[in-house]
């Protein structure tokens, strides 16, 4: 098995574990982001999200389809309406700009 393979597998176990515990399933969206690779957002049947690095786009491909999970094309419409913001993020991304608590 090679690397890319391996790490493949890897991603997809983690994007399994992600499903399993956002109500069952999960959707994905991949994008590159230069050297570094492939980031792929996960949104659970929840709305529970997070994100995942693969180190290139096809090793994000291969995981998502090893771990079943539908990929969107872009992160906006339907999928990005499923996701649900909790304090962690506006704590982390926004929360003093708008009032929220102050970034520890």
């Amino acid at each position: 098995m090679a690397d890319s393979s391996k790490r493949a597998e890897r991603l997809a176990h983690q994007i399994t574990a992600f499903a399993r515990s956002h109500g069952g399933s999960a959707d994905g969206q991949v994008s590159y982001v230069g050297q570094r690779g492939a980031r792929l957002v996960l949104v659970g049947a929840d709305g529970g999200w997070g994100d995942l690095m693969a180190p290139s786009m096809d090793t994000a491909r291969q995981a998502a389809e090893r771990a079943g999970i539908t990929l969107h094309d872009t992160l906006d419409g339907e999928l990005a309406d499923r996701m649900r913001t909790g304090p962690y993020e506006w704590t982390r991304m926004a929360g003093s700009q708008v009032g929220g608590p102050p970034n520890p």
